[in-house]
């Protein structure tokens, strides 16, 4: 009769790490593709300039292609970084969180980008010129502040970092991107004079993403507060139910 019963034991014992590493493969293994399918994906602007440049088909104007070009997808992926942190507390797919980085250092690949054309293409290193340009022009001079904002995010990214500032002044030092958000929005609607549809459209998105924001952070103050007045009130009422009693 103790053959079966130890039989059981050392069935769990050999099997349940086993089982243990099957379960905890296969979200790393998920985590994984999602993670080089959204690399990938993120390429997808890059290549298109290079096969247009290749090709001859940057238009008439192959600068103002590519300024407009890195500009816009700068934009695209703060926006797609901002929405990682919704979509994981509307969905509870927690594991998207692991794209946010990601998204975040494409964003400043592309401003990078964006900047590099500006004083290379556009401007031919002509530093001078490049200063007056941003002390006389407003919508450059909310873009290169924009541009300032994203580096120490950039450079305060990795894991490393996280532990050598803290969690609490690392999410205090991050809190950047929205005011650099902000500014390329802007910087875009006051660069387009004529249709600002684009830039409107990005502005729309960019208020939802920070209005969601602001809501959770009220109605997260204003639970807390209601439990702390309701326990308070508890308190009290017991307090005053033993003074009868006594």
């Amino acid at each position: 009769m103790g053959m079966p019963i130890r039989w059981r034991l050392c069935t769990k014992v050999w099997t349940w790490p086993l089982i243990t590493r099957g379960i905890a493969a296969e979200p790393v293994n998920f985590i994984t593709g999602i993670k080089s399918a959204v690399f990938l994906s993120c390429l997808y602007p890059l290549i298109r300039l290079g096969w247009l440049a290749a090709t001859d088909n940057l238009g008439a104007n192959p600068i103002e292609f590519i300024t407009r070009s890195t500009g816009t997808w700068t934009l695209v992926f703060l926006l797609l970084t901002l929405s990682v942190t919704p979509l994981r507390k509307l969905s509870g797919y927690h594991w998207l969180i692991r794209l946010r980085r990601m998204l975040g250092l494409f964003a400043f690949f592309h401003v990078c980008l964006h900047f590099v054309t500006y004083i290379w293409l556009d401007q031919f290193f002509e530093f001078m010129e490049m200063m007056r340009d941003v002390i006389k022009r407003p919508f450059i001079t909310v873009g290169f502040i924009s541009f300032v904002l994203l580096i120490p995010l950039a450079l305060t990214s990795t894991s490393g970092m996280v532990r050598r500032l803290g969690g609490r002044r690392w999410q205090q030092l991050h809190r950047l991107v929205y005011l650099a958000a902000i500014g390329g929005v802007i910087h875009y609607l006051w660069l387009v004079k004529a249709d600002q549809r684009e830039p409107l459209i990005y502005g729309s998105v960019l208020t939802v993403l920070l209005g969601y924001r602001i809501v959770v952070t009220w109605g997260d103050k204003w639970s807390v507060l209601i439990t702390r007045k309701s326990k308070s009130a508890r308190s009290t009422s017991v307090g005053a139910s033993r003074e009868k009693m006594n």
